[in-house]
């Protein structure tokens, strides 16, 4: 499984400790520990290093959007839960001035949906050039939607360009590399299965013709 540090040649910085999410770095401890993982076996599990997978514990990274997801899998757990957030039942209805927007790795996302369900919803902004050259594998599915902007969506071989109003639905073990257009970014809403498997892992990779250097794990 190819994986790449964040920082690596082609993808952006990330971003120091003073921007990291206050509530994930306890959260994400709290759950691997509660999962009976080490922290060797879950970095492995999500395509990390034990070295990186412990500084996003101690809040000296802040994680991705991907690790994010990554990590929710293989706790069998949710990303809102990684970020802290609880409700004390599921609601049906997510009120818009509910959804507070949440940076990570480059994106800003918001939850669309109620959490602790079998898929998850979410509104997200992709800037221009932020992760586009990485190339994502795992289980599940996954449906996105373009609200505003251009979006490049790469399926295997296949290369698309979609407009706002056009959307993609396709089987996330399908290689995918989703990036925006446009310099003003995208906006789209994205719905995933989320595997409650403490064995999915979310892989992450160099594209084709994006060589990396620096610290892999």
């Amino acid at each position: 499984m190819n994986t790449v540090e964040p920082g690596a040649a082609g993808s952006p910085p990330e971003p120091g400790p003073a921007e990291a999410l206050p509530s994930v770095a306890p959260q994400l401890r709290e759950l691997r520990r509660r999962a009976a993982l080490t922290l060797e076996t879950a970095a492995r599990a999500a395509g990390l290093s034990p070295a990186h997978l412990s500084r996003l514990e101690t809040g000296q990274r802040q994680p991705s959007l991907p690790m994010l997801l990554a990590l929710a899998r293989i706790y069998g757990t949710t990303v809102s839960e990684l970020l802290g957030e609880t409700v004390a039942e599921r609601d049906a209805i997510v009120r818009g001035a509910d959804m507070e927007p949440t940076a990570a790795g480059g994106w800003t996302y918001a939850q669309a949906g109620a959490p602790g369900r079998g898929m998850q919803a979410l509104r997200v902004h992709v800037p221009h050039g932020s992760q586009g050259d990485i190339v994502r594998v795992h289980p599940g599915e996954e449906w996105l939607y373009v609200l505003r902007g251009r979006l490049r969506l790469r399926l295997g071989d296949s290369a698309h360009v979609l407009a706002p109003g056009d959307s993609a639905h396709f089987d996330s073990l399908t290689p995918h590399r989703i990036a925006a257009a446009d310099r003003d970014g995208a906006e789209l809403l994205f719905v995933h299965t989320l595997l409650q498997s403490p064995t999915a892992a979310l892989c992450l990779g160099p594209a084709t013709g994006h060589p990396t250097s620096g610290e892999t794990s």
